[in-house]
This record gives C-alpha cells, sequence and structure tokens, in this order.
C-alpha cells in the first residue's frame, strides 16, 4: 500500500462516525425523521387566468424528544408526464416541543399558465434544528 495513502486512512478512520453536524450557532442539526408531515393538500387559486397560483398547506408534527426551532420542507412539483417543474425549499420557524404541530404552505413560484402545468408533488422534511 502506498504510504500516503496508509497515513491518509490511518488519520480518517478513528473519526469516521463520530462527526455530528451542527449549524453555525452550534445547534445540533437533527435527523429528518425528527419531522413528520402529518397532512398536505394542493389548492389552486384563481385557476384558467394568469393569476393562476398552486400552493401546498400542510401540518408538520415534531416526533423527536426535544424542542424544534427551525425545519425545512422540500417541496418538489411535477407535471402529468411525472417531470419536475420545480423544488421548493420552506423553513418554518417556530419553537415547537415533542409531540405539538405547527402548519406550514409552500407556493409554486411561477403563475398562470406555468402553475397550471402542476399536477401532483412530493413534500420531505429537508433538516431540523
Amino acid at each position: 500500500m502506498d504510504r500516503r495513502a496508509f497515513l491518509a486512512v490511518a488519520v480518517l478512520v478513528p473519526i469516521s462516525g463520530c462527526l455530528e453536524f451542527f449549524d453555525e450557532n452550534g445547534e445540533e442539526i437533527t435527523e429528518p425523521g425528527d419531522v413528520e408531515i402529518i397532512w398536505d393538500d394542493l389548492a389552486r387559486e384563481n385557476p384558467g387566468t394568469d393569476d393562476e397560483r398552486v400552493v401546498i398547506h400542510g401540518v408538520v408534527k415534531n416526533v423527536g424528544e426535544r424542542t424544534l426551532s427551525y425545519i425545512e420542507i422540500r417541496a418538489t412539483f411535477f407535471d402529468e408526464e411525472g417531470e419536475e417543474l420545480e423544488q421548493v425549499l420552506e423553513n418554518v420557524d417556530a419553537d415547537v416541543t415533542s409531540g405539538e404541530e405547527w402548519p406550514f404552505d409552500i407556493e409554486f413560484p411561477r403563475f398562470g399558465e406555468d402553475a397550471a402545468e402542476v399536477v401532483t408533488y412530493e413534500l420531505e422534511p429537508a433538516t431540523g434544528l
């Protein structure tokens, strides 16, 4: 084995698996599994017009054991053929203790004909603090 490669592996192996993720304030970033989307629905406003808008309304629940003060939710919007139209990250700033719920809204960023193309969507929690 090449000596440099051995040294690199020898240095990295002892710390692998020991890393925790923190934001710039030193707060631990939790697994998305600590948050569960318990209800969501797609709503259209002004359908068939140049002002048509698409919004996802939903409710998220803290299923972890600690209070969360921030969560990111990723929405992916799809057209009739299942092609991805847009991805949007929405954040929720609220101190929510274990077992509590809070609402969110995610708006498709385009209007009119572009919004009319949205047929379905997927949601997933991205991160939590």
